[in-house]
């Protein structure tokens, strides 16, 4: 019957235009409840009601204007046959012409509500198609779930993203999406859902059919029912991957230009003890008496220079694994690095470091995070700056998290507090021709990594200006593949 329904109200949409056939539709509804009433015994007391009824099916399916001509000739039907005298439009009693009037009122009322309701479902069918359209065609693969986890709908870019066809996801539980390093992540998601909430978009991975990760950008909401009640979550998920290879593209880029920026101090810290090998080298050759000694040292200046070439090649190393390191001892070799262009600018620093302060991470990273700090505070200052440089236990309060608190502080001229909002983002610089925008948005990335956060604050007026890094990195942490 619902099938009929729909046809039909199918079919007169289509031909909604056509005024004629709506109109005789109108009669054809009049003609039928007529029919009815003449070939149904039962019914010969009820001509008002079948009447009545072909008015409200021509106001449902044919308008208001058809279901207005189905009341008059529904009236004038009833004056001929059901009204004394009969076959015959005239009518002898004054209660037969409040019997016609009141049905051509309640015929033109009912026919209105009616009119109304249906154009109200077509509005709702016509959204419905709308909205199911968006979902089936978008860009973004989007799905949705019951509260146990398994998978109700599932549109065709989730088909693409992840490898199941519709027939394969819907009744499959959404955990077989979910790395298996990830399944915290996903019953987090879940609680937080079945309590009515929403899952901001957040950076994660997702696992495609045949087993790959895919990073995606992922959201999700709670979905309710017209009693409020929470009968599922709709989960939006973006790929990502083409995005995050070119983020690391630029990475990889500010890397190399943080490692050509140290080619000057580099060559410096490693010209002095080449030129001391030379020297003892000739003193050896010339002086044999003294000759062991003379290696010796020599064997300390090469040793030098082997620790230098260590330290540079950490930075473009490709740091895919991670182990233990000391934040200190990583910052004084960026120290060492720029000693000369400290002592140039006659810097003052000021190390302030507490003893074990190991964490896991890529020691190569955390040099390049310290070294885009300590340029950028060498930059700010003029000559006979002040540099202080801090590497604490600490906590993050947040989580209850233990970990390492690394900050710099310098006396430079400060960052408006217009532009604080705008320094880690990509490409945006306030060196104006020197620098390329990309040291702080890499070294936000590099402590997001890690799990860790960088703040920071500044003054700009009175006599003490200057800018202050507050990072924070969790002792121990898994890295995050999709940082």
């Amino acid at each position: 019957m619902s099938v009929i329904k729909f046809d039909l109200k199918s079919w007169i949409a289509r031909h909604r235009h056509a005024t004629p056939i709506q109109y005789a539709g109108a009669a054809l509804a009049v003609w039928m409840a007529l029919s009815f009433w003449t070939l149904t015994p039962a019914l010969h007391r009820h001509l008002f009601l079948l009447l009545l009824a072909a008015v409200l099916f021509t106001a449902r399916f044919l308008g208001f204007g058809p279901a207005l001509f189905c009341s008059l000739v529904s009236a004038a039907c009833l004056d001929f046959f059901a009204l004394a005298p009969y076959y015959s439009f005239s009518v002898a009693r004054a209660t037969d012409i409040e019997r016609l009037t009141a049905f051509l009122a309640i015929s033109v009322f009912a026919g209105s509500m009616a009119r109304q309701k249906t154009l109200a479902e077509l509005r709702a069918d016509r959204s419905t198609r709308e909205m199911a359209a968006i979902v089936e065609y978008s860009c973004d693969a989007i799905y949705s779930s019951r509260p146990d986890g398994t998978i109700t709908s599932w549109n065709r870019a989730a088909e693409l993203l992840y490898g199941y066809s519709a027939e394969e996801a819907v009744g499959s539980p959404i955990r077989r999406l979910t790395p298996p390093e990830r399944l915290e992540e996903l019953e987090a998601n879940g609680r937080i859902l079945n309590s009515g909430g929403h899952v901001a978009p957040y950076r994660t991975e997702r696992m495609r059919k045949d087993g790959t990760h895919c990073p995606v950008l992922l959201s999700a909401s709670s979905l309710r029912n017209v009693r409020g009640e929470i009968v599922g979550a709709s989960t939006i998920a973006r790929d990502i991957s083409a995005e995050k290879q070119s983020e690391e593209a630029i990475r990889r880029s500010e890397k190399l230009a943080t490692t050509g920026r140290l080619a000057a101090s580099i060559a410096h810290e490693i010209n002095n003890p080449l030129e001391a090998v030379i020297n003892l080298l000739y003193l050896a050759r010339h002086d044999s008496s003294h000759a062991a000694e003379y290696l010796k040292q020599a064997e300390r200046e090469v040793g030098r220079v082997a620790q230098l070439a260590q330290q540079t090649l950490g930075f473009v190393r490709d740091a895919n694994a991670s182990g233990w390191m000391d934040p200190a001892a990583i910052m004084d070799e960026i120290l060492q690095l720029y000693s000369r262009k400290l002592e140039g600018r006659k810097i003052r620093v000021t190390r302030r470091y507490r003893d074990d302060c190991q964490i896991s991470g890529h020691s190569g990273e955390l040099r390049q995070l310290l070294a885009n700090l300590v340029v950028n505070a060498v930059d700010a200052m003029k000559e006979q700056g002040s540099l202080h440089v801090r590497v604490a236990k600490g906590r993050d309060w947040q989580s209850g998290r233990e970990g390492v608190r690394i900050t710099v502080a310098d006396s430079g001229s400060g960052i408006p507090r217009s532009q604080l909002r705008q320094i880690f983002e990509a490409f945006y610089t306030t060196k104006r021709d020197a620098g390329t925008g990309l040291g702080l948005w890499v070294s936000r990335g590099i402590v997001e990594k890690h799990g860790g956060s960088i703040r920071v604050r500044s003054r700009t007026g009175g006599e003490a200006t200057g800018t202050v890094f507050f990072i924070f990195l969790p002792q121990q942490r898994a890295m995050s593949r999709v940082a």
